[in-house]
């Protein structure tokens, strides 16, 4: 797998750059080597499970519900009325079994029915007799959930690979589960490599804002990812001593190391020999896709056997956030034992042109009423604000067009629970 961007060939030339991955291959390298990598399993209780990843299938321990239960408050009735009040049920509580026609208990919502019920009664429409007896009529349809409507016993509820958020916590325990087994979230860290960045204050006098150092963790926590502050470190000095310093250093607590710019060639660009310096692998070196064509990644496998993974963002912006759609994402998914990031078609309202011989990752906003991909202006490779008012990335494979009325896969912007959805 290992393909060195320089270096010298047996004849003592320079060795030739191995050609770019197709985009589509791109993504599939990166989700395979992720795979074959994925975090190990853990067990975690219910109350720290949030955010993790499901590594077996969820199943359900009893019947759900796991006994008739009673929709409404009310009346849990025998045969004919008028009825004869003879007891109370409560949630929490196991009733005697109604015996005889014409008895009635009172009935909590949640709580068992009792066995011999024909029917429960809402209290709001029911009435009593000067004797004190219950009367009314039931609704046809029964008031109560019988075992096993909403699952049955060993049921699969959902899959290994399903990202674990409250709503998945309360089914859990709902089935009498207290822990879970899950793979971790991933822990990146990102080196921000260029001495021409500011990282306050307006741009000016040739130096530039870096506006990566502050964007990339979040958007590895929509991914998935832990990130601290402390785990940002930079503009990381123009010297080959320097990132081979940083890298190194960040790669020991890290699952995966994010860097911004130094992907090319230049007289300052040192990440190719940083990673030579610290023996990696190439899982891809420069990806046919516009923009974004110089990203890669790259694998270092540790003294503890695990493999630990570096993404080379291109240093422009936008850029660098097709890198992390293309090549994190997959890994990612990959390192949580989640599925392959599935890509959704869009129609296309107008016509979107092709890169030759590359994909083109196009940024297109849907439109709230025919949920058609309209592409955005203001989207050079160094412009973020096209991508602040995007969905996603159209994808225009390599020697076609994006003509209107086109169905095309998008890359959707990852999103955290809440926000806005396309």
């Amino acid at each position: 797998m290992r393909s060195e961007p320089t270096g010298t060939s047996a004849a003592g030339q320079p060795a030739a750059a191995p050609p770019p991955a197709g985009w589509e291959e791109a993504r599939a390298r990166g989700y395979a080597v992720g795979s074959a990598a994925a975090l190990p399993v853990v067990d975690r209780s219910l109350a720290e499970a949030d955010g993790h990843t499901l590594a077996a299938p969820l199943t359900t321990r009893t019947d759900l519900p796991a006994f008739p239960t009673s929709s409404v408050d009310g009346w849990a009735v025998r045969g004919a009325g008028p009825w004869r009040v003879v007891g109370r049920v409560l949630a929490g509580g196991a009733p005697d079994p109604l015996t005889g026609d014409g008895v009635t208990v009172e009935i909590a919502t949640g709580a068992m029915v009792p066995e011999g019920t024909t029917a429960i009664l809402r209290v709001e429409e029911s009435g009593r007799t000067a004797d004190g007896r219950v009367t009314g009529t039931p609704r046809p349809a029964p008031e109560w959930r019988l075992p096993g409507e909403e699952a049955a016993a060993g049921e699969e509820l959902l899959p290994a690979g399903t990202p674990v958020d409250p709503a998945l916590i309360g089914l859990a325990a709902s089935c009498g589960h207290d822990s879970l087994p899950v793979r971790r979230p991933p822990r990146a860290a990102l080196l921000v490599f260029g001495d021409e960045l500011l990282t306050t204050g307006p741009p000016g006098g040739g130096r530039v804002r870096d506006a990566l150092g502050p964007a990339v963790p979040a958007w590895l926590r929509r991914y998935g990812c832990q990130v601290r502050p402390s785990d940002v470190v930079g503009p990381v000095a123009d010297t080959l001593s320097a990132h081979v310093s940083a890298l190194g250093q960040a790669l020991t607590g890290a699952d995966l190391v994010c860097t911004t710019g130094g992907t090319m060639h230049g007289p300052v660009d040192h990440l190719h020999p940083t990673l030579q310096a610290l023996g990696a692998d190439y899982v891809v070196n420069t990806v046919a896709v516009r923009p974004g064509f110089p990203m890669l990644l790259a694998r270092l496998v540790g003294a503890d056997g695990r493999a630990r993974f570096v993404a080379g963002l291109p240093g422009n912006p936008q850029s660098a956030i097709v890198a992390l759609v293309s090549l994190v994402a997959p890994l990612l998914a990959g390192l949580q034992g989640r599925p392959m990031p599935t890509l959704p078609q869009v129609t296309l309202a107008e016509p979107i042109r092709g890169r030759g011989d590359h994909t083109h990752l196009a940024l297109v906003r849907l439109d709230a009423t025919d949920g058609a991909a309209r592409p955005v202006r203001h989207v050079g490779s160094a412009m973020l604000r096209g991508l602040a008012g995007a969905d996603g990335f159209a994808v225009i494979r390599p020697g076609t067009s994006g003509e209107p009325g086109a169905r095309v896969p998008m890359v959707p912007l990852p999103l955290l629970p809440g926000e806005r959805t396309w």
